[in-house]
């Protein structure tokens, strides 16, 4: 029975022979059937079973992603983002070195959430003389700390505290400030990445010396044909140059990659036809976004930036990695696979990954018709490999025809795989009751109601038939009593 370990750095399998007795060959182990009307594996029912068919489960999913995308977001004219600022700066008690910093770091996580550090380690950031060249000084700071190169080019330095105290702060990391005449005309060379933090929605007018040709070698470097030959450009707030309502009005402006919009995006991102539109500055209050009817995507998790609008199709050929994990080989690992198993399993918890024991357990049925599917590991000994479902599922239905089948964990973090293939045999009755028992009352009664593969017309089948089974039950103190039936072989 194979038994594979592999990592990325090598990209090659190592097969580890089922070591000789006293140690047995290795096989999954399936619990024995539960008690009639049980579920042994889902809290809530699989996506899938909320569609009649697979085919109007796939219309459902691109309709939503397409309301999502068509969603309307709210395009701030230049007066009312003025406006915003004052009411946020006045009544709402911000002060202006404080949104400074949340739109720098957004800035800093937009960039870092696109162009990885292995890539694009170089980055200039351009500041303006303003609040623009102030959130640059800041995004500045935030790469450093995130492991960046950045460099800085501020040529018109203002005295005014907050900006003085912004410089000093780069000044003690070591940061270079570059000046204008030492940039190179072509930046392709020195820099993986732009970022254009000259002028905001409150400029007016011309740009001036030096900013107009800065703004034209960014021009320039927009215009080259091969976009992998040269740094991408990211501006903040407004591309420097264009009209804050009207957008690129001659044609002829900055054409940045990424556009990271604050507070709300601006009309003249409209015009922004670049792949990546990221929103930042998640601080707007309620009474802001009633009071000018703002409708903003929300943002995920704990991140300071969101994405706005479809993300870019990738050429999945283009995509590499470079694995920088150590290659493996045989005379390194443990003659027993189950011990070297076992010890990457313990790294991969020390790691800190995020449900090491998820596996993609592969069956067959007697068609020969493969099936895959994520489910998680219960337990590991020399034994083999043990796994609990529903024995009304898609996977014991296979395996009920065959009992053949793969397990494969796969921890990218770590660049580790390890690929089992072998046949299905039962665990105990005695060890399938004791495993559904040490469950929370709650997964007990949604593992009863899931019947996992059946077809049901809405998810409010599932959330009627939780609340009768709770209700039936609500007396009883032991799960126990929720077991009827008589068992199967």
């Amino acid at each position: 029975m194979p038994f594979f370990l592999s990592t990325s750095a090598t990209a090659t399998a190592t097969p580890l022979c089922p070591p000789p007795s006293p140690y047995p060959s290795p096989h999954f182990r399936l619990p024995s059937p539960p008690r009639r009307g049980l579920a042994f594996l889902a809290a809530s029912a699989p996506q899938r079973d909320l569609f009649p068919t697979p085919r109007q489960a796939m219309a459902s999913l691109a309709t939503s992603t397409a309301a999502a995308a068509a969603a309307e977001v709210t395009h701030l004219s230049q007066r009312d983002a003025a406006d915003i600022d004052e009411q946020l700066m006045g009544p709402l008690g911000f002060s202006v070195d404080q949104l400074m910093e949340l739109a720098g770091l957004s800035v800093a996580t937009a960039v870092a959430e696109v162009y990885k550090l292995s890539e694009h380690t170089r980055v200039l950031i351009i500041c303006g003389p303003g609040n623009n060249g102030g959130d640059g000084l800041v995004a500045a700071r935030h790469l450093y700390h995130f492991g960046y190169k950045p460099f800085v080019c501020y040529p018109k330095r203002t005295a005014k505290p907050l900006y003085s105290g912004l410089v000093t702060q780069l000044e003690s990391l070591a940061i270079p400030f570059v000046p204008v005449e030492d940039l190179p005309q072509d930046l392709s060379g020195q820099y993986d990445i732009v970022i254009d933090a000259m002028f905001g929605f409150s400029f007016h007018g011309t740009p001036r010396p030096p900013f107009d040709d800065l703004i034209q070698m960014l021009v320039s470097l927009s215009v080259v044909g091969d976009s992998a030959k040269r740094p991408p450009i990211v501006s903040v707030d407004i591309p420097s140059g264009w009209h804050v309502e009207e957008g690129d009005v001659s044609g002829g402006g900055i054409k940045p990659d990424m556009l990271v919009s604050l507070t709300a995006p601006k009309l003249c991102a409209k015009k922004f036809t670049g792949p990546h539109h990221f929103l930042g500055g998640r601080f707007v209050p309620p009474p802001i976004s009633s009071k000018y009817g703002l409708e903003l995507p929300p943002y995920p998790g704990t991140s300071m930036c969101v994405r706005i609008g479809k993300v870019p199709s990738v050429d999945i050929s283009s995509l590499r990695e470079n694995y920088i994990s150590p290659e493996l080989l045989e005379n390194q690992v443990m003659p027993n696979p189950f011990d070297q198993f076992r010890t990457w399993f313990d790294e991969a918890v020390t790691a800190g990954l995020r449900e090491p024991n998820a596996m993609a357990l592969t069956t067959v049925n007697k068609a020969g018709k493969p099936s895959s599917r994520m489910v998680l590991l219960k337990g590991v000994d020399k034994q083999g490999f043990v796994w609990y479902t529903n024995y009304g599922s898609q996977k014991a239905h296979d395996l009920s025809e065959n009992s053949n089948a793969a397990l494969l964990f796969y921890w990218n973090e770590m660049n580790r795989q390890v690929r089992v293939e072998g046949s299905v045999q039962k665990v105990s009755e005695e060890e399938s009751e004791k495993y559904f028992h040490s469950r929370p009352r709650g997964s007990q009664l949604g593992a009863i109601v899931s019947k996992q593969s059946t077809v049901i017309s809405g998810r409010e089948v599932l959330q009627q038939a939780y609340k009768e089974l709770e209700q039936k039950y609500s007396d009883v103190a032991s799960s126990q009593n929720l077991i009827t039936g008589v068992a199967t072989d």
